[in-house]
């Protein structure tokens, strides 16, 4: 078995959370409660957890001509998938942050990158790789 990825993080409202990653994104759920929801996010378990604290993108950095949003997660597609899941949340009318596009485009490191908020301001960024064995490529 493969190693999961594991991460929890804050939101203002479950139900927007669960129209959110269910129903734009396609997420199974998994376990919950009135406090949280398990998501399965390409495999991997998202958990979103009610919070009052705030949510949401604390500063950018700049990174190859764009403010990317900090903090962020995601995943780390094939390009053909990537390409599929740009095209699906277009047409389900998601707003970007930053459009998908080619990020270091001839470089060692070439990725397409995508990224939008979730409904409490929770930045996601999905990369796609033509090779996955580049992901780390220096």
């Amino acid at each position: 078995m493969k190693n999961l990825f594991h991460l929890a993080f804050p939101v203002h409202d479950l139900s927007l959370a669960r129209d959110f990653y269910g129903g734009v994104l396609g997420c199974n759920e998994g376990r919950s409660s009135e406090r949280w929801i398990d998501f399965d996010l390409y495999g991997h378990q998202i958990v979103t957890h009610l919070s009052e604290n705030g949510s949401g993108v604390k500063t950018t950095n700049h990174v190859d001509a764009d403010h990317v949003p900090v903090p962020h997660f995601g995943i780390i597609l094939p390009m053909e998938e990537f390409k599929e899941l740009a095209k699906k949340l277009k047409s389900k009318g998601v707003e970007f942050v930053i459009e998908p596009k080619i990020r270091f485009e001839g470089e060692v490191g070439e990725q397409a990158t995508m990224f939008f908020l979730d409904p409490s301001g929770n930045a996601l960024e999905f990369k796609g790789f033509k090779d996955l064995s580049t992901v780390f490529a220096r």
